[in-house]
């Protein structure tokens, strides 16, 4: 009886143990699929919700309702758009459970002619033609859009394009920040540039040409912001303005900087962005004459104000930087070749330790320009944004007509500050008044603000500001135009716009902090993340640095040989005058040696370049590629030892 007993205990043990695993296996599924607990193993965490839509979750006390509406057909809805709905619906999930049951989503399934199309018609989400392939455009319609609404603010996001998934919390959070809160701040915009949308030039009206659009940059603001358009000639900022954007302030009269500097001293912040060369308005002048001027003379600065702070821009030069060369393609089909002045910074050029920058890893500056001195005391300065050592200024007229500007560059050997903030208290920079014929009343109102009368004189000119303020400079405008930031595609009249770089990001946190609500800057910033090859980029720079001195001493050679043979033709004898002086000969000879010898040279250089960074590609792959499953199989054996070492034991 015992031998039968023993012979069916591990049996019975081993039913139960099989039976217990498994219902503890349905278990821990039910629990996973109700809670909607998310693993992320991402390195930037990004399936995870930011710090940002927290604290704006956490402060929400009036309900929102999510709609949801997502064609749940087999047969209408692509494979990769189904699979990206279920991204969102989790998302979704997430939100709600973070907002201690202020969210309340709402789940619809849009076919043809029901009560949920309605719905979503009335919510302002249009279905988008997807035909065979999954191209937009053709076939039935699918929807896949949400609408958030509190009381009676509505906002839409009409199309939740799979291309903007890294965008998709921050547009999610913004929506919830909009409809709790649907009074928007005034964000008051100077510009020299026509991002508003201004006819570009009176050529262009005669060509037939029409309005532009307003730039990209624009259309984003006004989606957080009341932007009010202030000319460049103003002589008061309204006093419901509290935040002022002036991008290339070119040949800025001392009036409008007495404006600007009284908008300083009364509290407002300000965003200057300069710039030495700007590549928008010279590529939009078509007189080449004009163009000419504009490289020679055409850059934006604000000399009075900079002077009073200590601070100085360089505007007769750009920078170039080895450390962050862009390939840009000069004219239709050419070759992209690495341009110097064009400048792809990496998390490296960027202050991560600054809230407005510490998640932005990637910004592209054309023809930009630095800032020195040491700004006067009561002032502090921030360096958000930098050149490397492998930099120096080169002349502008060579930036504007695409010449070679690695020819004859020497790097300083020191980082330049690209962008920085000031704050503290400032002091005027007209401490004798307005400036002459300026309007006396033009700061009348802030006299009367002025505590004991002080801070004013007898025009009311504020001397000195009373509570602490924030000043930021940027030595580039171009960096927020269209190409320089975004990508846009146009699906049938709708405009989608993904950011490829941080550079709206970047303008959009520092406004967010300047307003006062800093919580959507975590959620903005990580929705672009880069992850450039910089040990590439380094090696490349290494290699350049080794064969341009070389490159530069044989064009000296090759010039000086040249200017031997056009010295030997000038003094031939006029009866030798269609035959070749040995002499000649000989120099030309050699000038074509050195010219295939340094052509050799080249391509060797070229060549080991390459070889390098092959070589580091390769390792990166293979790592990438065998480094996990080691690191599993390692695991499994230090475990299967472990395991043998404690039944030996036994």
């Amino acid at each position: 009886m015992n031998t039968n007993k023993h012979k069916w205990e591990p049996l019975l043990y081993s039913g139960v143990g099989v039976g217990a695993m498994f219902l503890i296996l349905v278990a821990v599924g039910i629990i996973a699929g109700t809670a909607k607990v998310r693993l992320d193993l991402t390195a930037d965490r990004v399936y995870t919700l930011s710090d940002g839509t927290k604290k704006t979750l956490a402060k929400l006390d009036t309900p929102v309702t999510i709609n949801f509406y997502c064609t749940q057909s087999e047969n209408r809805m692509p494979v990769q758009l189904k699979t990206y709905a279920r991204r969102v619906e989790d998302l979704l999930d997430e939100y709600r459970q973070r907002s201690n049951g202020k969210i309340e989503i709402k789940k619809f399934d849009p076919q043809p002619d029901s009560d949920a199309e309605d719905s979503a018609r009335l919510d302002g989400i249009e279905g988008q033609s997807i035909g065979e392939g999954g191209i937009i455009g053709l076939g039935e319609k699918v929807y896949l859009g949400l609408s958030v609404t509190c009381l009676d603010q509505k906002v839409a996001l009409t199309f939740l394009d799979p291309s903007r998934e890294r965008l998709l919390e921050y547009d999610l959070t913004r929506a919830i920040a909009q409809v709790v809160n649907p009074q928007k701040q005034n964000l008051g915009v100077m510009s020299g540039l026509p991002i508003f949308g201004q006819m570009m030039n009176p050529m262009m009206a005669q060509m037939g040409g029409g309005q532009q659009e307003p730039w990209i940059v624009l259309n984003e603001l006004k989606r957080d912001f009341n932007v009010k358009q202030i000319d460049m000639s103003a002589e008061k900022i309204d006093d419901d303005i509290n935040v002022l954007l002036v991008v290339h302030p070119s040949n800025i009269s001392d009036k409008a900087q007495y404006t600007l500097d009284q908008f300083v001293l009364r509290g407002g912040k300000l965003i200057a962005l300069l710039d030495p060369l700007s590549v928008f308005d010279s590529r939009n002048s078509m007189n080449p004459q004009n163009m000419m001027q504009r490289a020679a003379s055409g850059g934006s600065d604000l000399p009075k104000l900079l002077a009073a702070w200590g601070i100085k821009f360089e505007g007769d030069k750009v920078i170039a930087d080895k450390n962050y060369v862009t390939m840009v393609r000069r004219g239709a089909g050419g070759t992209p070749a690495p341009e110097l002045t064009w400048l792809s910074l990496t998390a490296d050029a960027i202050n991560q330790n600054e809230i407005v920058t510490s998640q932005i890893d990637s910004l592209l500056l054309a023809g930009a320009g630095i800032f020195s001195g040491t700004p006067i005391e009561g002032l502090n300065q921030k360096v958000l944004v930098k050149t490397s050592v492998n930099s120096d200024g080169v002349d502008k007229m060579m930036a504007q007509f695409g010449a070679d500007t690695s020819k004859d560059f020497k790097p300083s050997g020191k980082e330049s500050p690209l962008a920085l903030m000031l704050t503290g208290k400032f002091k005027t920079a007209f401490p004798d008044g307005p400036p002459g014929g300026a309007a006396a009343d033009a700061a009348g109102d802030d006299k009367e603000k002025a505590e004991g009368g002080d801070a004013a004189d007898k025009a009311g000119s504020l001397k000195e500001s009373q509570k602490e303020g924030a000043v930021l400079l940027v030595g580039d405008t171009d960096f927020i135009y269209d190409q320089f930031c975004v990508q846009v595609q146009n699906f049938f009249g709708q405009k989608l716009v993904s950011p490829f770089n941080g550079n709206l990001g970047f303008l959009q946190n520092v406004i967010e902090q300047f307003m006062g609500d800093e919580n959507l800057i975590q959620v903005r910033s990580r929705a672009v993340q880069n992850r450039p090859f910089t040990r590439v980029r380094k090696i490349q720079a290494e290699a350049e640095e080794r064969y341009t001195e070389k490159i530069k001493n044989l064009k000296s050679d090759l010039e000086e040989a040249q200017q031997k043979i056009n010295e030997l033709q000038r003094n031939k004898d006029q009866n030798q005058r269609f035959i070749l002086p040995p002499e000649v000969q000989a120099e030309i000879k050699r000038f074509r040696e050195k010219e295939v010898q340094t052509k050799r040279d080249l391509k060797e250089v070229r060549r080991q370049l390459r070889k390098d960074i092959d070589a580091l590609e390769t390792r990166l792959k293979w790592f990438n590629i065998a480094a996990v499953p080691m690191l599993v199989t390692a695991a499994w054996i230090g475990f299967a030892v472990v395991k043998r070492k404690k039944t030996a034991a036994k």
